[in-house]
């Protein structure tokens, strides 16, 4: 049966599912994390086996056939049953504007919008290379993130420059986890059996990178990341939203130049900048347990970004019917979704104790709350071969 792998790769991890073309199925998926370190590991789940192994210092190279040599192996597929493999990009720019067979030009546009993307299209196109050379008979796409934000109106994403700069150069936000926050924008109107085009919602992509969106009128209306996905909340390893006139002073103060000191709010900063630990939440959450408190800061200055974020689109949007968090923290981290909305309860957002600790989909919010909360579990491979299917 025709398959579609969609990979979805990171600076130290790869996720991966395997999907029937017809029924849009998940055969197998997989993860390989922590690469180029000790504990580097991958795993792999397929019905009801699985399998997991540690192999220190794991190179990209090596994580690319791995996932391929393991579905021969375990017998999963064979690689003449997989018709195109998929990889999401972070930043499409206004050139990519759906998903896109990979060719040579199409790489190289890729990789020229790495200004727009520093952590992420230059990993992402070197997936799409590694995989070519794994599987160079296989067409290879690339679905945007972009995508999603590229039709948001002026007064909120372009910034106030000299106009002809704006236009001449494309400075605007382009936002990410655009794949993300449309799946479940859609799947939340799925399940409330409502036209995500009546609804006003903000959606919560809270992960090691972290979003918010609002959307109205069924389109994206604002975003809480810009020209790149540095700015907006505080993240796993990003600064969030920080004056710019940090990097003349830190370019002198640390005698660094631009592109260290950009290096330094990317990959230095966030939770594991403020906690001194950690850019993983569950290890920020035990070294609160512990009596933490730098880890305890980087926990409540997480918190008031989304909460403010969330207040200010709130009033954008002239109110709000619903809210959504999805994202590996947003899906997993119970306690915390109880703290956003506890300091969200003046909007008319609250949160059921009970079902919020029992649901893993659904609405979490009593039936006479004012706005509607659901947690949603992401799906952006879901929505990748679906946009795939769609020019194939």
């Amino acid at each position: 049966m025709p398959k579609i792998l969609l990979l979805n790769a990171g600076s130290s991890s790869v996720k991966w599912k395997l999907f029937e073309i017809d029924n849009e199925a998940v055969v197998a998926k997989g993860l390989v994390e922590r690469m180029l370190t000790p504990e580097a590991k991958w795993e792999i789940s397929y019905g009801k086996e699985s399998a997991q192994e540690t192999i220190p210092n794991l190179t990209y190279e090596q994580a690319a056939q791995l996932i391929i040599t393991k579905l021969q192996e375990l017998e999963i597929t064979s690689l003449a049953d997989i018709k195109a493999v998929g990889h999401r990009v972070v930043a499409g720019g206004h050139t990519f504007k759906q998903a896109t067979l990979v060719d040579e030009e199409a790489l190289d546009q890729i990789k020229q919008l790495s200004s727009h993307a520093p952590l992420h299209n230059p990993m992402e196109a070197k997936y799409i290379e590694l995989m070519q050379a794994v599987m160079p008979k296989t067409p290879q796409y690339a679905v945007f993130d972009s995508r999603f934000f590229t039709d948001m109106p002026e007064v909120n994403s372009i910034y106030s420059l000299p106009y002809e700069l704006t236009e001449k150069y494309g400075l605007r936000k382009y936002g990410e986890h655009g794949i993300s926050h449309t799946y479940i924008s859609k799947r939340a109107a799925t399940l409330l059996g409502k036209d995500l085009a009546d609804l006003k919602m903000i959606t919560l992509h809270l992960g090691s990178g972290s979003s918010v969106a609002a959307l109205k009128d069924g389109k994206a209306y604002d975003t809480s990341m810009g020209f790149t996905p540095l700015t907006g909340l505080t993240m796993g390893t990003r600064a969030g939203d920080l004056d710019p006139a940090l990097v003349p002073f830190l370019m002198a103060e640390l005698n660094l130049n631009a592109k260290q000191v950009l290096e330094l709010f990317n990959s230095k900063s966030g939770l594991l900048g403020l906690s001194g630990l950690s850019a993983d939440m569950r290890d920020i959450d035990k070294a609160i347990a512990a009596g933490n408190k730098r880890a305890e800061l980087a926990l409540e200055i997480f918190i008031n970004r989304v909460v403010k974020y969330v207040g200010s689109f709130y009033a954008e949007l002239g109110g709000l019917d619903v809210l959504v968090f999805a994202g590996g923290i947003g899906e997993n981290n119970r306690a915390l979704r109880q703290k956003i909305a506890q300091k969200l309860a003046c909007l008319g957002i609250v949160i059921d104790a009970n079902l919020n600790q029992k649901l893993t989909e659904g609405v979490i919010s009593p039936a006479d709350a004012k706005v509607t909360t659901l947690v949603v579990p992401t799906n952006e491979e879901l929505a990748m071969v679906q946009e795939i299917k769609a020019v194939m």
